[in-house]
């Protein structure tokens, strides 16, 4: 890549430029010292910036020998020199730049660097903290520049798909009116009007609802959203999303659109063809087969419900389960796994909270065997094979409890034998629509409904005579795309009538004047004429992590902040001075302790 900015600066080529077609060229390079070695008077520097490594050489006569000798690691510096031939021999085919070399006439050390207190390299990772502290080197590491290049890439594709569909890219504000949406807001208090806060949006989902009243049509943006919730590795307090939205839509219409742009994003992004259409699962039978809603399909290891052939056993545990409302459900791991392997399952499920993970290993294809399997019929053992369809040497893992309880567990004890057994590639990638999602879902202890995802859902028409009577009844056109095992996409069709929208948020245990205080303006449009609408959000953040191979979504954020919350390189959050305070009428008090 030649960078031709004369009035900025001197450089005519980058350190990822050089190869044999420019042996005899003059060029100028900038960057910083990567590696230093001093062999017998000559000096050979490995020069680095964020497009790759060149080679550059020091003979005792160049220009500023001297300051040459003196080079550490990340100085930063410009050469002037000529590009040749490595030697033979010489060549390092792990470098694009890996043929030639540049003897330097001339140097210009433009800012000299402390001994850094992390290392510049791909194959040494400090801590999480220092890392993060010292972010700006840390960044400096060509992974890590790779990770920033694709995210933009990723934007770039992303912005070139939809507006080639006629979707206006439209932003929406930062300083917002709170609303309950699921998360605690952040908020920002108002100097000119003293007791009276903003927040920054969760998502822009009321806004975007407003652009299809107001005609729009066709939004998108990549905007900023900010929720002040516990963290971990696929979560930041503020993250990015692709949001998107569209007037009369059918569902297959969302469907196909998702489908497309998320198969575009592989395609221009890494050169990988995405299987569609994509297959879609009910709600329902992906916590029945997979435990969770966020099923990794690469592997097919299948849940089953083995409750009605268990009480009929003579094992009194999964039989008291059962009676007690409990269910027993079972996975065939597929390898003949060791006793000691078995034993580290057992803790691993009751790390997770089980009370322990029952065993037995299919002898062959009647038989099961192990110190639980006395208690099981002929009969029942070849029904358990059969059921689970599983091959001799294989083992039936049970996990006996709540169906929430049991459905957590043999969900993770899923993903850690697909990873352990190498039951996926791990450079594929495999999506599928989890869909017919409840609208509600009960929260024990408020003792309160709470939206499954957000009260903006449409419920579906038939459901909607049990709003008042029994909301655990009423489904709703929520759809999510899992990649991987990881959530990427959630949406659906939205409540464009007011009557519904009222119904709706009076379920959560919203007054009228709640209602009208929080989504006054929002209902206020739906009166007006407010056409059926619908879209959903892609998380940007975890689209680039996933095609990263990791599910760490700050290695693909250029300032994350740590699982504090906190940003160990600014200091932030910090404080403010006590003028600001009184200007914003606020007072600080010690908060209480919990006793």
């Amino acid at each position: 890549m030649h960078i031709f900015c004369p009035n900025a600066m001197k450089r005519t080529h980058t350190c990822g430029d050089l190869a044999k077609k420019h042996v005899g060229s003059d060029v100028c390079l900038q960057g910083w010292v990567s590696t230093r070695r001093d062999h017998g008077g000559v000096i050979f520097v490995d020069m680095r910036d964020r497009y790759g490594i060149t080679q550059v050489v020091f003979n005792p006569d160049c220009k500023g020998f001297d300051e040459a000798e003196r080079l550490r690691r990340e100085d930063c510096i410009e050469v002037h020199g000529r590009v040749r031939d490595r030697p033979k021999g010489m060549t390092n085919p792990n470098l694009a730049t890996g043929e030639i070399e540049v003897v330097i006439s001339e140097i210009v050390i433009h800012n000299k660097s402390d001994v850094p207190p992390i290392e510049i390299d791909n194959r040494i990772e400090a801590s999480d903290e220092m890392r993060l502290r010292y972010r700006y080197l840390d960044l400096r590491r060509p992974v890590m520049q790779e990770n920033l290049a694709l995210r933009h890439k990723a934007a770039i594709a992303t912005r070139n798909f939809l507006s080639k569909r006629g979707f206006l890219e439209i932003e929406t504000p930062l300083l917002v009116r709170a609303t309950p949406e699921g998360a605690r807001d952040y908020v920002v208090p108002s100097r000119m009007h003293h007791g009276r806060f903003y927040a920054l949006p969760q998502s822009p989902q009321l806004y975007k609802q407003i652009l299809m009243v107001a005609g729009c049509d066709r939004y998108f943006q990549i905007p900023r959203c900010l929720r002040d919730e516990d963290l971990r590795a696929d979560r930041q307090p503020e993250f990015t999303q692709i949001d998107l939205e569209m007037s009369f839509p059918e569902l297959d219409d969302i469907y196909a659109l998702g489908e497309q742009l998320l198969a575009y994003q592989l395609k221009e992004c890494m050169g990988y063809t995405l299987s569609t259409p994509i297959p879609r699962i009910p709600h329902k039978e992906a916590l029945a087969k997979y435990g969770t809603d966020k099923p990794d399909i690469r592997y097919e290891l299948f849940l089953h419900d083995v409750s009605g052939i268990v009480k009929q056993s003579e094992f009194a545990v999964f039989k008291d389960v059962v009676k007690s409302g409990g269910i027993v459900k079972c996975l065939a791991c597929p390898s003949d796994l060791a006793r000691k392997d078995i034993d580290k399952y057992i803790e691993f499920c009751q790390n997770l909270g089980a009370k322990g993970m029952a065993w037995m290993r299919v002898k062959d294809k009647k038989t099961l065997e192990s110190n639980i399997a006395k208690y099981f019929s002929p009969e029942q053992q070849e029904t358990l094979i059969n059921v689970t369809k599983a091959k001799p040497g294989h083992v039936l893992m049970f996990i006996a409890d709540s169906v929430r309880m049991t459905n957590l567990i043999l969900d993770k004890l899923r993903q850690d034998l697909g990873a352990k057994l190498n039951l996926y590639n791990p450079k594929e990638f495999a999506a599928c629509w989890i869909v017919q999602f409840p609208l509600f879902e009960w929260n024990e202890e408020e003792e309160q409904w709470k939206p499954a995802h957000h009260p903006f859902c449409m419920p579906i028409e038939e459901d909607m005579k049990y709003l008042e009577t029994d909301p655990g009844k009423v489904y709703c056109t929520q759809y999510d795309m899992v990649l991987n095992g990881v959530e990427l996409v959630s949406g659906s069709i939205r409540i464009h009538r007011p009557e519904i929208q009222e119904r709706v948020l009076k379920v959560i245990g919203l007054s009228i004047e709640d209602i009208r205080e929080k989504f006054g303006f929002l209902l206020e449009s739906f009166k007006y004429g407010a056409p059926p609408h619908g879209g959903f959000a892609m998380g940007f953040d975890r689209l680039v992590a996933l095609m990263r191979g990791t599910n760490d979504i700050r290695e693909v954020i250029a300032f994350p902040k740590n699982k504090a919350a906190e940003c160990p390189m600014d200091g932030s959050p910090g404080t403010v001075p006590a003028q600001s305070l009184r200007e914003l009428g606020i007072k600080i008090q010690e908060a209480k302790k919990n006793k």
